[in-house]
């Protein structure tokens, strides 16, 4: 194949990219519009899975405890050992009273990631509860919502019937190694599930963002709950694919409910995506192989021919980097970042590639799905 030859596959690529993959490029779907009146009083139950999150657990709490719509928080101590629990007891002992239920986490059993073991620890004691749910909100110990997130979500997904309303939170974005990777991560997450197709009852494509779920009891019971996905590593999409098929989903994007995570170094951002890169490829080298191979046409090809190509390959080098470069502003405008970095975006997809490539070799090591002290890549049913 010839060098001109790559260089107009590339500019097809991108083509497609920006007219025909749902608009995923424009940061479209977005939740921070006006809130949706209630069709009428819903009982929720906040279920929160915590593993050693003591310096975040305290501001995720109180934002729950101060919702201006009335729902019971249920913690899942997750075998912490940073005080985790003892902090969130104590601060919503002092925050009005809210219903609050503490969970001790059991031992990971065979079969399951842990994340999901302590989801269903924390929603069964949420269906315990009488009355009963008519909707969980699944949220991480991370999270820091408005006062009127719960009823928001509520609204929304009582208007359009959805049984998954979720979104992708706004993830911190301070240091430079968050203003070189957040941007970059969310425009591979819409690139990967377009937003707008996710949304579409029509197509098959479903995914949501597990920081943030809402989800109807009876949609999670029809499944089977999350028993049904309890070896997933990539659970939240695992679990949309699944409620997807018994009625409409939503995943947007806000900047109202906010992760606190810090990521201070690369080092920090490549452990968040090496965990599950791979498991994203289903563990198959062909798969890698093929993405990467994808990833260096799209991505690195373009400015190689840009910088060092002659005559048309040259032209439409330049020319698909700067595609890729427009497609890109969206997501950096979204985090507040400079549109300086557009120009960046295939250095920065070499950096994931790398991550990637790490994903693969610490599963060949037995080190995949690495979170906190557990191992749990491609983990096996008992």
């Amino acid at each position: 194949m010839t060098l001109g030859l790559l260089a107009a596959v590339g500019l097809g690529l991108w083509l497609y990219l920006l007219l025909d993959r749902g608009g995923f490029w424009r940061c479209a779907e977005r939740d921070d519009g006006e809130a949706i009146a209630l069709a009428h009083r819903a009982d929720v139950a906040v279920v929160i899975p915590a593993r050693n999150e003591a310096a975040a657990i305290a501001a995720s709490a109180r934002s729950l405890a101060a919702q201006d719509y009335p729902c019971t928080i249920v913690l899942v101590d997750d075998e912490s050992s940073d005080g985790t629990a003892e902090i969130a007891r104590a601060m919503l002992a002092t925050n009005g009273g809210v219903p609050f239920h503490l969970v001790k986490g059991q031992s990971l059993p065979p079969g399951w990631t842990g994340k999901l073991w302590a989801l269903k620890q924390g929603i069964d004691a949420a269906m315990a509860l009488r009355p009963a749910p008519e909707y969980l909100l699944l949220t991480d110990a991370d999270i820091v919502h408005p006062a009127d997130s719960v009823r928001r979500l509520i609204g929304q997904a009582q208007a359009k019937g959805l049984v998954l309303t979720s979104l992708m939170v706004e993830l911190r974005c301070e240091t430079l190694a968050e203003r070189i990777a957040i941007p970059a991560f969310i425009f591979f997450f819409q690139m990967l599930y377009p937003f707008a197709w996710v949304n579409n009852p029509k197509k098959e494509i479903a995914a949501a963002a597990g920081g943030c779920m809402l989800i109807r009891a009876d949609a999670l019971a029809r499944i089977g709950g999350v028993e049904s996905i309890r070896d997933a590593l990539i659970d939240d999409c695992a679990l949309a694919s699944a409620l997807k098929r018994h009625g409409p989903i939503r995943l947007a994007l806000t900047s109202r409910v906010c992760s606190i995570r810090s990521y201070a170094s690369l080092a920090d951002i490549r452990r968040m995506v090496a965990r599950s890169a791979y498991a994203q490829l289903r563990y198959s080298p062909l798969a890698l192989l093929a993405s990467l191979a994808g990833m260096t046409v799209a991505y690195l090809l373009p400015p190689a021919m840009a910088i060092f190509g002659t005559g048309a390959a040259r032209a439409m080098g330049l020319l698909t980097w700067g595609l890729m470069a427009v497609a890109f502003l969206p997501a950096l405008r979204l985090y507040r970042v400079s549109a300086a970095w557009s120009v960046a975006l295939p250095a920065i997809a070499l950096l994931y590639m790398a991550f990637t490539i790490d994903s693969a070799y610490q599963y060949l090591r037995g080190r995949g799905g690495s979170w906190k002290g557990r191992v749990q890549a491609n983990v096996s049913r008992p």
